[in-house]
């Protein structure tokens, strides 16, 4: 709509504001999902357009990803077309929902107009050495036939999917995400109490750094040492054996050959296992001798080398010391094999050997010569000295967070921007080539074998070096999804700039942006990634701020019978059903009404035929008060929330309302908001039908009130109450408050202060039923604030003296009873 189009002129005096939704992946119509948390964005937004601002507030999709790709595969089609098919859809059922989009701005990330932009980025990356290639193992679906990154699998299953994912050995490439790692954690600190905490604590424990020591092992027949990394120092003189990977180079490289064919059985199996199975507490402990010893650096005791599947080799160096004493899986492996047993920490526990149960706490250091007699945190900084002095170690930070993969072997992505030379090796396409542009494949050329279909496209894989001109061959990887989601944000920015992925000076006035809506499903993918790129974009000097979300609301699930709606449960409602029932006001109204942004919604447990009766008694006021408008009543002099006359109690309530529907809206309390616009309604129906009648001008202004802050949850309806407020008022020639058009370029009614001053009430204050207090305070006071003041009475306290405080019921504004014994 062109009201909601954001102005990019320097000169505008309006304040700016960045509202954006999480953009939805196009994979068919909107859902009830998207039906609640496009709401709440929406509300949002209006709220702060009527409020005077200059609002961007704009509408993309996330258009790459395997969904498209397998519905070409099954209908012999390129996946483009299923793509812009469920866009147009979505978009016209958006237009349906009265959403306040910039459509303007709009935009799709399979478009060669935003890859380009990408592949871009992926070269800069490239450049800083922040795009790497490796080989190693890697999370494979075989269902989907490509890989996922550490954060993409979910109890050993594909998120996506749900097949049971196994690890295998590809040459891929990843993002270094690692190197940002400390600043990742760091900066957090200023998003608190603007994101959900619940977010910042999941980031911090994905991240999950710790502090300890890298320890220097000497293996025999191996001139270099094996480091491992411990947060537990201290107990180097528990350390009775060492164990490696089992899938790790290390253990192939470590096993002696008297060993080679009993590893070789044991690795097979290993290979069937899942992460979570392998790292499982209640699994059997399983392993190998691998036929050489390891020196512990401190005492120079020779322990033997084990290669086991509990140890993952994407952790630290695929190897640990093992310190059965006081490490439950050390000690349920030790005990398997009969390997000894040392308590280095004494604890009021019994010995570990005889128990099975591992005492990992604290206590005093026993058994480790220099240590002896120490605490846990000065043994720590004595070890690590030792270790020090000796080149033997050092203080090391690890880090739970991997390095981003980012290939993927599909088809419906973006092309990564290498070529690989016989003579070059890897070669980046030059910038006037960009972009790389997907080849047309359809259907069955799309199938999954295991490699990307791109690489059955001669044509588009076979070129010329860019560096010798030789025969060389096309990076036949696509990107992950995830990058497209990393950096569209500032893309809305200056979506059709063609200098780069942004114009810096637009992304400048607009962004960081101010409030972004979406699931907390992205708390660790989606969001730690796009604050990743921010910081790169910052360094490469494009960006002058590092993080890209000021403030982050997550809406809750919307549910049906206390269950995701899954088709496989039969629990699913359409959306599209339900708004033809009901209305999309009712339906907006609905899931606003229903709970906080951030909880789930049972749409069991919610009515939409109650919103369509509270709509209706909305409708009824403005027709009444337009009816006695167009009988030549006087309308308003002022602004909907400024008139001067009429019933003045009504007019203080009005102003209460508006002060708390703003108050509520800017906390994002919108089901408090909505709870307030029909106590409004109530208190105007009243005023109508048993007191000062439709044609005060008091009435009036409650119901202009009323329609401006319903268009926040209920367009459709608010416009309509608009239209005949204003067309009686031009009816009856007044000098109407008005003289918008449209309720959605009206200015958000101002509370008068004056109104505002309530008067008190007396609140009785009882112990055990007895009167102590009374106390005269605020008609709006809340629970808390009412047993805080009744708790701190001079009579309630003389009474409560010598008992203890059993239960407090309050009811606010007039009673407090504590019962005390």
């Amino acid at each position: 709509m062109e009201q909601f189009r954001a102005s990019d002129d320097p000169d505008d005096p309006r304040e700016r504001f960045y509202l954006v939704d999480m953009f939805p992946y196009p994979s068919g119509d909107l859902h009830m999902g998207h039906a609640e948390a496009y709401a709440i964005g929406d509300a949002m937004a209006r709220y702060w357009f009527l409020r005077g601002k200059n609002v961007l507030h704009p509408i993309g999709w996330d258009a790459f990803g395997l969904p498209a790709e397998n519905a070409a595969i099954r209908n012999n089609t390129h996946p483009v077309d299923w793509t812009y098919k469920n866009i147009e859809t979505q978009a016209a059922s958006f237009r349906r929902y009265a959403t306040s989009f910039d459509w303007s701005r709009r935009l799709q990330t399979c478009d060669p107009e935003y890859y380009h932009w990408n592949q871009w980025l992926f070269l800069r990356f490239y450049e800083r050495g922040l795009a790497y290639r490796k080989g190693g193992y890697v999370n494979w679906c075989p269902k989907d036939q490509t890989v996922l990154a550490n954060e993409q699998v979910i109890a050993g299953h594909c998120e996506r999917c749900g097949t049971e994912v196994v690890r295998r050995v590809l040459t891929q490439w990843y993002f270094k995400i690692t190197e940002y790692a400390d600043r990742l954690l760091a900066d957090a600190a200023a998003l608190e109490g603007f994101w959900p905490d619940r977010v910042l604590t999941m980031q911090r424990n994905w991240i999950g750094r710790s502090t300890g020591a890298s320890v220097h092992f000497a293996v025999e027949g191996r001139a270099e040492p094996v480091t491992v990394f411990t947060t537990r120092p201290d107990t180097l003189f528990g350390a009775t054996f060492f164990v490696v990977a089992a899938d790790s180079a290390l253990a192939a490289e470590l096993c002696v050959p008297e060993r080679r064919a009993e590893f070789d059985a044991y690795l097979e199996q290993v290979r069937k296992l899942t992460d979570i199975e392998r790292q499982s507490t209640d699994r059997e402990k399983t392993g190998v001798f691998l036929g050489v010893h390891a020196v512990n650096p401190v005492n120079g005791e020779r322990i033997p080398v084990w290669a086991a599947d509990y140890v993952l080799p994407d952790y630290g160096t695929g190897a640990i010391m093992a310190v059965p004493a006081h490490d439950q899986r050390d000690l349920d492996f030790a005990r398997k094999f009969g390997l000894p047993v040392r308590v280095v920490v004494a604890t009021d526990q019994p010995d570990p050997a005889e128990t099975g149960v591992a005492t990992p706490g604290d206590g005093v250091l026993v058994n480790s010569g220099p240590l002896d007699g120490l605490s846990k945190a000065e043994a720590i900084s004595r070890i690590t000295e030792i270790l020090s002095e000796k080149g033997q170690g050092a203080a090391a930070v690890n880090y739970r967070l991997r390095d981003w993969l980012v290939s993927r072997q599909r088809f419906w992505g973006t092309p990564i921007p290498i070529i690989h030379c016989p003579s070059c090796g890897e070669v980046p396409v030059p910038e006037d080539q960009l972009p790389v542009v997907l080849p047309d494949l359809r259907g069955a050329d799309l199938a999954p074998h295991g490699v990307s279909p791109l690489a059955a496209a001669a044509d588009w894989v076979n070129v010329d070096c860019p560096k010798c001109g030789g025969p060389a061959l096309r990076d036949t990887d696509t990107m992950d999804t995830f990058v497209d989601s990393s950096w569209y944000q500032f893309r809305y920015c200056s979506p059709r700039y063609t200098e780069g992925p942004f114009r810096p000076a637009d992304v400048a006035q607009w962004a960081p942006v101010d409030l972004y809506v979406g699931g907390v499903e992205h708390a660790i993918l989606h969001l730690m990634y796009a604050r990743f790129f921010t910081k790169v974009l910052q360094d490469m000097g494009l960006l002058e701020f590092g993080e890209p979300f000021t403030r982050l609301i997550n809406q809750g699930q919307v549910i049906n019978g206390g269950r995701a709606m899954s088709k496989s449960l039969d629990n699913g409602v359409d959306l599209g059903e339900q708004i033809s029932l009901y209305g999309v006001d009712a339906i907006r109204l609905t899931m606003i009404f229903a709970s906080p942004p951030q909880d789930d919604i049972d749409w069991a447990d919610v009515n939409p035929d109650a919103m369509v009766k509270f709509l209706g008694r909305v409708r009824r006021i403005a027709a009444d008060v337009a009816a006695a408008g167009a009988r030549g009543v006087p309308g308003p002099s002022g602004a909907a929330a400024s008139s001067s006359g009429g019933d003045q109690e009504l007019r203080k309530f009005t102003h209460r309302i508006i002060d708390g529907v703003t108050r509520q809206v800017e906390g994002y309390h919108l089901n408090v908001a909505v709870a307030r616009l029909m106590e409004l309604v109530s208190a105007s129906r009243k005023a109508i039908d048993s007191g000062p009648g439709a044609a005060d001008p008091a009435v009036r202004e409650a119901a202009e009130a009323l329609a401006v802050m319903l268009s926040l949850f209920a367009p459709y309806t608010a416009e309509e109450c608009w239209e005949a407020l204003g067309a009686s008022a031009r009816a009856a020639a007044s000098a109407s408050a008005l003289s918008d058009a449209s309720v959605g370029t009206a200015a958000w009614p101002a509370a008068d202060p004056a109104l505002l001053v309530q008067e008190v009430v007396t609140c009785v204050v009882q112990v055990n039923g007895k009167v102590r207090d009374r106390l005269e305070v605020s008609p709006e006071i809340t629970e808390k604030e009412l047993r805080e003041l009744a708790l701190a009475a001079p009579g309630a306290a003389r009474a409560l003296a010598g008992l203890g405080v059993q239960r407090v019921v309050v009811r606010p504004p007039k009673l407090v009873n504590i019962v005390a014994r």
